[in-house]
This record gives C-alpha cells, sequence and structure tokens, in this order.
C-alpha cells in the first residue's frame, strides 16, 4: 500500500523560501522516479520538478535555477525546496510516485499525496 504525505506547506513571504516535505511508505524513493507537481485555483497541474531512480533531475521552466530536489533514503522523504517566491507560486503542491524509474510524465504517476497548500503573500 503506497502512501504519500506531504507537510511544511503555509504562508511565505514574497523572496522567502519553503521547504516541503513527502513521507512516502510502502515505496522507496530512490527505486521510483519520483515528482512534485502543482496546482492553482482554476488552473491545470504542472510540473514543479521530477527525479528518477538514477538520480537525473528535470526542473520547470518557472522555476528553474531556484528550486532543488532531493531524496532522504534513510527517511524514505522526497524534498522539494523553493526560494525567491513569488504570488505565482501559490499553489497546492502534491508529491507523486512515477510507475517505473526512468523519466514519466504526469500520466506515468500513479499515486499522489493529497497535497500541501503554499500561500506567497506578505
Amino acid at each position: 500500500q503506497v502512501n504519500l504525505v506531504e507537510s511544511g506547506g503555509g504562508l511565505v513571504q514574497p523572496g522567502g523560501s519553503l521547504r516541503l516535505s513527502c513521507a512516502a511508505s510502502g515505496t522507496i524513493v530512490s527505486i521510483n522516479a519520483m515528482g512534485w507537481y502543482r496546482q492553482a485555483p482554476g488552473k491545470q497541474r504542472e510540473l514543479v520538478a521530477t527525479v528518477t531512480s538514477g538520480g537525473s533531475t528535470k526542473y520547470a521552466d518557472s522555476v528553474k535555477g531556484r528550486t532543488s530536489i532531493s531524496r532522504d533514503t534513510a527517511k524514505n522523504q522526497f524534498t522539494l525546496q523553493l526560494s525567491a517566491v513569488t504570488p505565482e507560486d501559490t499553489a497546492v503542491y502534491y508529491c507523486a510516485r512515477s510507475r517505473t524509474g526512468t523519466w514519466g510524465d504526469y500520466y506515468a504517476m500513479d499515486y499522489w499525496g493529497k497535497g500541501a497548500l503554499v500561500t506567497v503573500s506578505s
């Protein structure tokens, strides 16, 4: 039984940083490809960042240069760090697991967390 639980959401001031963690159970974060997605109200869910089982990463253009993802195998956690946030970063952020360890798009993700709301406002 795969479960993904995001934590670390909340209010962040513009220009600040956030750190979201995804606690995984029933799956190993270093085996399957993992991804962070986000969805703003009235918008489509979009990719933030992904990582393959081999450690290759991919970042969305909107966050490239200010985003970092990592996996903690000891804690079986998947983490997203985002700096220099703006109000456009306001969204529900989702942790997801891919069916395989290779690159996959939105439809390759077979398990999703319930999401964590991040609000960027002063």
